[in-house]
């Protein structure tokens, strides 16, 4: 699956959960980026997300970290 497609997915999720996903193009580097999981103005989770093909095991990796 893409990062686009993989990021719509949690976006759908932390919405179904009441919170917000953020994403932030320019803090990854290069062409990484940072994903963020708010509740409210509250922090919860973040994580960087690479670019390319990403595997069911690297995604359920993501996940986890994002706690969802």
């Amino acid at each position: 699956m893409k990062r686009d497609r993989f990021i719509s997915q949690l976006k759908q999720d932390c919405g179904a959960a009441g919170l917000a996903l953020v994403v932030d193009k320019k803090l990854g580097k290069g062409s990484h980026y940072r994903l963020e999981v708010r509740d409210g103005d509250r922090l919860v989770a973040k994580t960087t997300l690479k670019s390319g093909e990403l595997s069911p095991a690297y995604m359920a990796l993501v996940r986890r970290q994002l706690g969802l």
